[in-house]
């Protein structure tokens, strides 16, 4: 979980942290906006947010060494996971883990509204409401369109556009919202 995220959980301001923490206003707000590194400040100031934070060091420092792993491996681990799970668990489990607005916060713009055109697809062809929680981020995209790799290496090697056409053609509306081509997300072994 983000320090932002922690902080909207524990309903604590920035200022309330400050001096609460006794950690200089203007070195929080270089943290929280990405300026300094939280992983590369001292483990005094690491100690002091997590003590008032009601939070152990290592929790707060986790997403700081959270790994990327290719954007093809994390949309077949979604679809593993919504198998495995089933449709309404994958809901709630999405929702509860909060990992959208992780994603969101790391700026991996790419996991974050596949997850959540995920989440809304599968909310939509189980009759759920959508989560109003993300309507902030249904207004972005990405800037550029997101094929499948498959889709990508058939278009090259047989040096033809209409694979990405086609692909386009078939894309879920929810993925599409989000310029991310995305048809099968069902079919995985």
């Amino acid at each position: 979980m983000m320090l932002n995220q922690i902080m909207k959980s524990k309903n604590i301001s920035k200022y309330r942290l400050s001096k609460n923490s006794d950690i200089p206003y203007t070195t929080l707000s270089d943290i929280l906006s990405g300026k300094a590194d939280l992983k590369k400040c001292s483990a005094e100031t690491v100690y002091k947010l997590s003590r008032v934070l009601g939070v152990s060091m290592e929790k707060l420092l986790e997403p700081c060494f959270a790994k990327r792993t290719s954007f093809d491996l994390f949309k077949s681990n979604v679809c593993h996971k919504l198998k495995e799970l089933g449709d309404i668990d994958f809901i709630i489990d999405t929702l509860e883990n909060n990992e959208i607005q992780d994603y969101y916060d790391r700026r991996w713009y790419a996991e974050c509204f596949y997850l959540l055109a995920m989440l809304d697809y599968i909310s939509r062809v189980n009759g759920v409401p959508l989560c109003e929680e993300y309507c902030d981020l249904r207004k972005q995209k990405l800037a550029e369109p997101l094929y499948p790799a498959s889709v990508v290496a058939a278009s090259f090697v047989s040096n033809d556009n209409k694979i990405k056409a086609q692909a386009l053609k078939e894309a879920i509306p929810e993925f599409l919202r989000f310029n991310i081509i995305e048809s099968e997300v069902r079919n995985v072994y």
